[in-house]
């Protein structure tokens, strides 16, 4: 998106980061928004905003770290600010994944592959977590094989993982939308 911060780009005149919002709110008892530019923006759509508290850029894991020690509650749900599609039961499935294999964490599948920031982490795990980081350590995938993992299920509507990384992915979910609605 030419360096442009994807979760203020606009989708059907809308910020991205709105349409996640409108979506996760109703299934969480609080929302944490992650960012580390234009925080006044974020702040402004009324809910805590939270810095990485790592130094450096260290992708998603410290998003996650972040979120872990903001959180006032057990766990935290990991999701995107650019995909928008996220259904009503995102809680639901990665809840009941977690449970049915007795695991640390749950993360998402789509049926093809993981989509490992969308994930329900408990808060147990910052230290592991950080230490992974400090470590130097940033693939996702590698930190999560050292947990007992869950995969959640959402084989059934694989197009809630489609994000928007470029302008005519926006343009073409937004044709889209007007076309389904």
């Amino acid at each position: 998106m030419g360096g442009a911060d994807k979760g203020l780009i606009e989708l059907n005149g809308r910020p991205l980061i709105k349409h996640v919002l409108a979506a996760i709110a109703p299934q969480v008892a609080a929302v944490i928004v992650n960012a580390n530019r234009n925080l006044d923006r974020y702040a402004g759509f009324g809910y805590p905003v939270v810095r990485d508290d790592l130094a450096g850029f260290q992708g998603p894991l410290a998003g996650f770290a972040a979120a872990m020690a903001a959180a006032a509650t057990p766990y935290i749900l990991t999701l995107p600010c650019d995909g928008p599609l996220l259904p009503a039961d995102y809680l639901q499935t990665m809840s009941a994944a977690l449970e049915n294999d007795d695991a640390e964490l749950a993360v998402a599948h789509n049926g093809n592959r993981l989509q490992p920031v969308y994930a329900l982490l408990p808060c147990t795990l910052r230290p592991s977590l950080v230490a992974y980081l400090n470590n130097g350590d940033r693939k996702i995938d590698l930190w999560y094989a050292t947990q007992r993992m869950a995969l959640a299920d959402f084989s059934h509507c694989p197009e809630v993982f489609r994000n928007i990384n470029t302008p005519d992915e926006r343009d073409r979910l937004m044709r889209e939308s007007k076309h389904n609605s």
